[in-house]
């Protein structure tokens, strides 16, 4: 079980983003969860196996949302936290 951080830049708020990205993990069975930052990026943790979070990864990366726009993804590993689901946050 692994844990990252994903920052994701690009035109990604406002546009329904987090809610793709929750249905995509919720597909997945990735749990963690989803929030818009104030420098117009987007947070995300993700928890799961190592083969389902790099399918999550690029899932968002193309994400079948014709308004938002990805331009940049950074990922780093973080410790394991305890999440029952996948859940957009504020």
């Amino acid at each position: 079980m692994k844990n990252y951080k994903i920052i994701v830049f690009g035109t990604v708020q406002g546009v329904g983003f987090r809610y793709t990205t929750k249905a995509i993990a919720d597909n997945m069975g990735i749990k963690g969860i989803v929030r818009n930052q104030s420098d117009g990026t987007v947070y995300i943790e993700a928890q799961g196996n190592s083969l389902l979070l790099s399918q999550f990864i690029s899932s968002i990366k193309a994400p079948k949302n014709p308004f938002a726009k990805v331009t940049k993804i950074e990922v780093s590993e973080i410790p394991v936290k305890t999440y029952n689901d996948f859940s957009v946050t504020y």
